[in-house]
């Protein structure tokens, strides 16, 4: 765990163990975690397990309860209201769409209900905390990686996120932070580049099947900003035997993805440590519920796309490259162990002898 995080987690998990022996009450409260989808195998897996488990340690008699949108920002809404009408005291809301989703917190904010944007931002002046890593640092990590491993001339391919996720902008202005001079200079192609709607890898997948046949597999890179757009294109250049000559960039180090990289088919991934991101998450639930500061823990203040004040916890990530990258990603990862990693055809592998 990031020293800094460490330190706001632990000053917070003792201010919670002290106010709950002096007997504050949180019995029969609820609260609700919003999740946008299942495309992705981390919101459930991960973040939701993380922060139903840290509820459970530090406000035990708190119930969770936990929604999936399946990509419907229709859906998350109502989803949003059904949650505020059986009562729940704070809303964590993972948005499909940051600016939709302002209407949850505006709603929310009605009924005296505080809402916590977590991994993306909700633009509502009704959004009291955000929690996430350096997206944009991250996106141009990914593209560093892509250009570090290519050479002058070559051509790349883009595959960006859900138009709708405020993320998915801030990885790809990430990434054009270090390609765009390339691109001017002719030092690097810009081959093709197309969004994923719902960050869905059947989208990806067509866009790299596209971006094959217009360039007729002349690609020397592909800058992708989650592991399932990686593993869609990967998928497509298996079907040309491109893959594993071509370096690929991910978001999430996903077991898929940590197999991919230890075949030498996707190179890199962005690495957040989603426990604690939950962890914080639940730690500012408690206290919300509670009406206590926060300050100690979100120990920065930014402004959404609305221009409200939202208080801030930053979480650092890491560029994970190779075998290297993956045995990183195990250590630090309680979510993901070796034996999960090391199945089928990667089972052979040193790594896992």
């Amino acid at each position: 765990m990031h020293s800094k995080l460490k330190k706001s987690l632990l000053a917070t998990s003792v201010a919670t163990a002290a106010l709950m022996n002096m007997g504050v009450a949180l019995a029969g409260d609820t609260v609700a975690l919003l999740l946008p989808e299942n495309v992705n195998p981390r919101w459930e897996q991960q973040d939701a397990a993380a922060f139903v488990e840290r509820m459970s340690s530090i406000a035990p008699d708190v119930k969770v309860e936990v929604f999936n949108a399946n990509n419907d920002t229709s859906v998350q809404q109502r989803q949003a209201e059904q949650a505020l009408t059986q009562g729940a005291k704070v809303l964590v809301v993972i948005p499909i769409d940051g600016e939709s989703s302002a209407i949850i917190a505006d709603t929310a904010a009605e009924e005296g209900v505080p809402t916590i944007a977590y991994d993306r931002m909700i633009n509502s002046e009704n959004t009291k905390f955000w929690v996430q890593a350096d997206m944009f640092a991250t996106g141009a990590a990914q593209a560093q990686h892509v250009v570090d491993n290519t050479k002058s001339g070559d051509t790349l391919v883009l595959l960006k996120g859900s138009p709708t996720d405020p993320n998915a902008a801030v990885i790809a202005n990430g990434q054009m932070s270090v390609l765009e001079p390339l691109f001017a200079s002719g030092e690097r192609k810009m081959g093709y580049e197309n969004w994923t709607p719902g960050w869905d890898p059947a989208i990806a997948r067509r866009s790299m099947d596209q971006a094959l046949t217009q360039l007729d597999n002349n690609v020397q890179g592909v800058v992708s900003s989650n592991d399932g757009n990686a593993g869609a294109a990967i998928a497509a250049m298996e079907e040309q035997g491109m893959a594993g000559k071509v370096p690929v960039s991910g978001l999430d180090c996903t077991v898929q993805a940590q197999q991919l990289m230890l075949l030498g088919k996707q190179t890199q991934c962005g690495w957040r440590p989603l426990h604690e991101m939950a962890a914080a998450a639940a730690e500012v639930t408690v206290r919300l519920l509670n009406g206590d500061e926060y300050g100690d823990l979100a120990t920065e203040v930014v402004q959404n796309g609305v221009g409200a004040d939202v208080a801030f916890v930053p979480v650092d990530s890491y560029s994970a490259v190779g075998a290297e990258g993956v045995a990183y990603v195990i250590e630090h990862d309680p979510s993901i162990a070796q034996e999960m990693v090391c199945a089928g055809e990667v089972l052979a592998l040193d790594f896992c002898k």
